[in-house]
C-alpha cells in the first residue's frame, strides 16, 4: 500500500477492509470470533476491538509469533481460544494435543482481513455444505481467467479435493488449472487442531501452510470437498491501492444496485457513491455527483443532490438537499437545504424549515417552519418556530476564548445584516432593524435598532476623487438637475 496505515485498515465503502471481513464472519453468529494479528499489532487490535458494538461480540485477539504462514496464524488463533476459555473459568477447551482429550472447537471457519466483498451468505453456504456432508475440510474455490499467484485446486476423479498446491510450488501442468483456492475454509475444529501439529515449514516459502492440513485430513480418512463460487469478487483481496480501488468500485456498484432494486432512484450511478453503511428508504431520489457516507439515512420521498455530500446525516420525509456539504446533521421532514450550504455537526433543522444559499450552521437547532434563507452563519444557537432570519445574519458565538449561545424565539423577524453578539436572547415575536448589532436581550415583541444618524457630505467625490469616473458622473448629474457644487476646504470623510 506504500502507507503508514496497515493494509487491512484502509477504508472501502464506509468501513475498513477488516471491518467488512469481520462483519461477514460475525453474521454467522459464531461462538467465538478470533482475529489473528501481527503487523502494527496494537493499531490493528485497537481498531478491531472498537468494532465490538457493530459486530455484536468482542473479538478475541490472537498474536502470531515469528513462525510465518497461514497455518501458524490459525494455530495461534486456536491457542488463543483455549487460553480465553480457561481464563474465563467457564467450560475449558481441552488441550489441542492429539494425544490428549478431544477439544470442542466444532466447525472452524477461516477467512481473511483483506476480502471486503465476502458476504455472510456465502460463508453460510460454505458452512452448510461442510456440515451436511460431514466433511473434514471444505474449501471455498473460484474459477479465474488468470489464476496467477493463487494456489491451485487438485481434484480426484470423484470430484473431491485431493490437495492444494501453492503457485510457487506448482508444476507447469498444475499452473494451467484455473480453479483456485480462496484461502477461505470450513474445518472440523478437532481435526484442524490435530493436523496443525503435523504441519512443517518444509516448502519453497519456508512457511507453515494451512493448505497442508488437507492432505493430512485425507490421510486420516477425512473427506475434503469444495464449494465453488461464480462470484470472484467475493474472494478477491487487495494488496495495493490499484486493487483497492477496483474493489471499491465493485462494492459501490453492488451497493447502488441493491438500493435501486429496493426502491431508490439513482439518476447517475457513474457519479454516485454510497457507503455500505448508509440506509435508504423506498422512493428516495439521488441526483448526480452525490456522495452518501457513514450512517447517513434518507427517508421516504427525500431528494438529495446534485453535487451533495452527506456524512452521518439524517434526511427526513420529503426533504430536499441541493448542492450541500453536511456532517452530523438532522434535516426534518419536508425541509429544504441549499444550494451551496454547509451544515456542520449538531445542526438540527425542523420540519418544513429552510437553510438556504451560502449558509453555514453548526451546533444549531432550528424549529419547525423557520427559515435561514441566505448568506449567513448560525453557530451555537437555538431558533424557535416560524422565525425568519434575514439575509446576512450572523451569530457571533466566539469571544476569542469561549463559545456562547444565541437563543431566538418563535415568530421572530430579523432584518438584513443583523449580528447577534452572544450570549443573547431574542424574545418571541421580536424584530430587528437592518444592520442591527444586538448586544443585549430583546424582549418579546420589541424592535431592536442600532441606527446612527445618517450624514451626507455633499461634493465629497468631486473634492476627494477629482477626475475619476464617479466624479465626472456626479458633475454631469448635477448639471442635469441644474445644481452646482462649491468646493469645501475640509469636506468630512
Amino acid at each position: 500500500m506504500k502507507s503508514k496505515t496497515p493494509k487491512i485498515l484502509h477504508p472501502i465503502g464506509g468501513r475498513s477492509m477488516i471491518g467488512h471481513a469481520l462483519t461477514a464472519a460475525a453474521g454467522l453468529n459464531p461462538r467465538e470470533l478470533v482475529a489473528v494479528v501481527r503487523h502494527q499489532r496494537d493499531v490493528v487490535a485497537d481498531h478491531i476491538l472498537s468494532l465490538a458494538e457493530i459486530l455484536g461480540t468482542v473479538p478475541v485477539i490472537a498474536d502470531q509469533d515469528e513462525v510465518p504462514g497461514t497455518g501458524r496464524a490459525v494455530q495461534c488463533g486456536l491457542e488463543a481460544l483455549v487460553d480465553a476459555a480457561e481464563s474465563t473459568a467457564s467450560t475449558p477447551l481441552p488441550d489441542a494435543d492429539p494425544a490428549g482429550p478431544r477439544s470442542t472447537f466444532g466447525t472452524v471457519v477461516v477467512t481473511y482481513g483483506d476480502v471486503p466483498l465476502l458476504t455472510t451468505e456465502l460463508l453460510a453456504e460454505l458452512v452448510a455444505n461442510h456440515e451436511a456432508e460431514s466433511n473434514a475440510v471444505t474449501v471455498l474455490t473460484a474459477l479465474l481467467e488468470d489464476p496467477t499467484g493463487y494456489g491451485r485446486i487438485l481434484r480426484d476423479a470423484d470430484g473431491t479435493v485431493a490437495g492444494i498446491v501453492e503457485h510457487k510450488d506448482a508444476t507447469d501442468e498444475q499452473r494451467s488449472i484455473n480453479e483456485v483456492n480462496s484461502g477461505i475454509y470450513a474445518f472440523d475444529g478437532d481435526l484442524l487442531a490435530t493436523a496443525l501439529a503435523e504441519v512443517t515449514t518444509d516448502n519453497a516459502q519456508g512457511e507453515m501452510y494451512l493448505t497442508d492440513v488437507l492432505s493430512i485430513a485425507r490421510t486420516a480418512g477425512g473427506r475434503v470437498a469444495a464449494v465453488t463460487t461464480q462470484d470472484r469478487w467475493q474472494v478477491e483481496g487487495a494488496n495495493d491501492r490499484v486493487q483497492l480501488q477496483a474493489l471499491g468500485a465493485e462494492m459501490n456498484h453492488r451497493t447502488l444496485e441493491r438500493h435501486m432494486r429496493a426502491g431508490t432512484s439513482i439518476q447517475d450511478p457513474a457519479t454516485t457513491w454510497i457507503d455500505s453503511t448508509v440506509t435508504l428508504e423506498p422512493d428516495t431520489t439521488i441526483l448526480p455527483n452525490t456522495h452518501l457516507q457513514g450512517t447517513t439515512h434518507l427517508s421516504e420521498d427525500a431528494v438529495v443532490g446534485p453535487d451533495t455530500t452527506l456524512v452521518d446525516t439524517t434526511v427526513g420525509i420529503g426533504a430536499t438537499v441541493t448542492r450541500t456539504q453536511a456532517s452530523g446533521a438532522v434535516i426534518g421532514d419536508r425541509a429544504a437545504v441549499g444550494p451551496f450550504t454547509y451544515l456542520r455537526p449538531g445542526t438540527v433543522l425542523g420540519e418544513q424549515g429552510k437553510i438556504g444559499a451560502f449558509y453555514e450552521t453548526k451546533n444549531t437547532v432550528i424549529g419547525r417552519g423557520s427559515k435561514l434563507s441566505h448568506l449567513g452563519y448560525a453557530g451555537d444557537a437555538e431558533i424557535g418556530e416560524y422565525t425568519n432570519i434575514g439575509c446576512g445574519n450572523i451569530t457571533a458565538n466566539y469571544d476569542g476564548v469561549n463559545k456562547h449561545r444565541t437563543v431566538i424565539g418563535n415568530h421572530v423577524r430579523t432584518s438584513s445584516n443583523t449580528v447577534f453578539i452572544a450570549p443573547v436572547n431574542i424574545g418571541d415575536g421580536a424584530y430587528t432593524g437592518a444592520g442591527a448589532v444586538v448586544r443585549k436581550d430583546v424582549p418579546a415583541g420589541a424592535l431592536a435598532l442600532t441606527v446612527a444618524p445618517q450624514r451626507n457630505t455633499e461634493g465629497w467625490v468631486e473634492d476627494r476623487r477629482p477626475g475619476s469616473p464617479a466624479a465626472d458622473a456626479a458633475a454631469q448629474a448635477r448639471v442635469g438637475h441644474g445644481t452646482s457644487h462649491t468646493p469645501q476646504p475640509d469636506a468630512g470623510a
